[in-house]
């Protein structure tokens, strides 16, 4: 019997700048789900992109000097370049918001809202953070400046605009998040569900294009473009070839299970907006929405605007691609809120995966070998999972999963220490040989269990012990 389809997406960053370590860890958690997903046998379609329209782009091109559509494919090439820099699977599907197909897809969709009566034009005149591309209310602001953007000035607004009508989508919010893991974490769900209770306004859905350009023209009203997160939620479909009934939309969308990881900062957008809009162009609603916490630097938000942010391609070409994965994966909170230090980051990589992982696999490789355990070894068959990491990937809790294999890579370790082989073997080398095998025997389902996580890691783990070799040089070299 054929599994279900799994759709897998991040959020689509802005290029109004270049990548930071904050999608670089939605990317990295995306990625790890993608390959649990496929290991346990699913189709999954997994994607990614770039989302290249809106006044801060806009802006951040003119500031530069440079050419606008230059701007944005500068920037896109070195979002697309983060998937062979943190070894994200190869089969990904980029999408760029300018992409043609794209611009066709968010028209019709515009479209499809219209026809149903849930776009009108009106009078826009809020207070507006271009930081959150998002109106804000007086309750949202702290000192009259966005909480999540102190550093830029609110903007008002007040010019005539179409707009989606948000309030005639409440009830029906709120009846779809009483489906089990719709939003997750829990803490999230009540979150959004707060918002809705607090009661929708309708949002404004375009722009005037003299006083904003660079966005896709709305249908049949040139002298408007469509406001950014209109365009960019339509991405999520777009990408699955909609409306082209060619396409894996069908497959992928209405019979797959899809799953959408965002930041916190993406909650109203994803869970919400985005909910409403589908329900609106008569389209099936997402499945999951994962939202992961903030990266925080000495306790504040990372973030391009505040310009405390971290370069993803400084932290790999100092402690490599999987050692990034690894700290992704382990040393930051599923969930929650975590700070992010290079020092942090080299204690762990030390601790973990220089003293930890790596000593292990040298260890019991070097004594397998010695004891011509190696050689008996049966690679072939192959050893089962940790037990609970599935269960932990399939509720999203990829802190969780992790936690279990490193707790079974110091369980060897006392084993070691407890049964010690390396002695053992000089009076009783048999005893050893079938202790070293039990080490041995761990060790490779260690390797199995780092599959989604550490990919380069596990295979190279696996080829050692398939090769009955062992390692030429350390798997993670000690960071002075």
């Amino acid at each position: 019997m054929s599994k279900t389809p799994v759709y897998i997406t991040t959020t689509l960053p802005y290029v109004n700048a270049e990548p930071h370590v904050g999608f670089a860890m939605e990317l990295v958690r995306a990625d790890i789900i993608n390959r649990f997903k496929k290991l346990m046998g699913h189709e999954v379609f997994f994607n990614t992109g770039t989302d290249e329209h809106g006044i801060k782009i806009y802006k951040r091109a003119q500031e530069e000097g440079k050419d606008i559509k230059d701007f944005v494919d500068e920037n896109a090439a070195k979002f697309k370049s983060l998937i062979e820099l943190l070894h994200i699977d190869k089969d990904i599907h980029f999408l760029r918001t300018t992409d043609e197909s794209h611009i066709r897809a968010a028209q019709e969709f515009w479209k499809r809202c219209a026809q149903g009566g849930f776009i009108c034009k009106g009078k826009y005149s809020v207070k507006y953070c271009t930081g959150c591309e998002l109106e804000k209310t007086d309750s949202e602001l702290e000192n009259g400046h966005c909480v999540l953007h102190p550093n830029i000035p609110i903007e008002f607004i007040d010019e005539e605009n179409y707009f989606f009508k948000f309030s005639a989508f409440a009830t029906k919010l709120l009846h779809l998040y009483e489906k089990p893991g719709f939003v997750i974490p829990e803490v999230r769900l009540n979150e959004i569900k707060s918002f809705v209770k607090q009661g929708l306004q309708v949002f404004s859905v375009s722009r005037l294009k003299e006083k904003m350009p660079w966005g896709i023209p709305v249908p049949d009203a040139p002298e408007h473009v469509m406001y950014v997160w209109f365009d960019a939620l339509v991405s999520y479909i777009s990408t699955l070839g909609w409306p082209d009934e060619k396409g894996d939309f069908e497959k992928f969308w209405v019979n797959g299970e899809t799953i959408q990881y965002a930041g916190k900062d993406n909650l109203r957008q994803q869970s919400a907006m985005w909910q409403a809009m589908l329900m609106a162009a008569g389209l099936p609603n997402s499945k999951h929405i994962v939202i992961n916490g903030f990266i925080t630097s000495g306790g504040q938000k990372m973030s391009k605007s505040l310009g405390n942010v971290v370069d993803p391609l400084e932290v790999v070409n100092v402690f490599g691609a999987e050692a990034f994965r690894y700290f992704v994966a382990r040393e930051l909170s599923s969930f929650e809120d975590s700070d992010f230090t290079m020092e942090a980051f080299k204690t762990a990589h030390n601790a973990n995966l220089a003293n930890g992982l790596g000593n292990l696999v040298s260890r019991v490789l070097t004594m397998a070998k010695e004891y011509g355990v190696l050689d008996e070894y049966n690679v072939d068959k192959k050893a089962l999972a940790i037990a609970g990491v599935a269960t932990s990937l399939n509720n999203f809790g990829i802190k969780e999963a992790i936690d279990k294999i490193w707790l079974s890579i110091g369980e060897i370790d006392k084993f070691i220490q407890f049964k010690k082989p390396f002695l053992v073997y000089k009076t009783d080398p048999q005893t050893a040989k079938v202790d070293v095998k039990t080490a041995l025997y761990q060790l490779h389902q260690i390797a199995i269990s780092l599959k989604p996580f550490m990919p380069n890691t596990s295979d190279s783990i696996l080829k050692l012990i398939k090769e009955k070799t062992t390692p030429v040089t350390p798997l993670f070299p000690r960071m002075e």
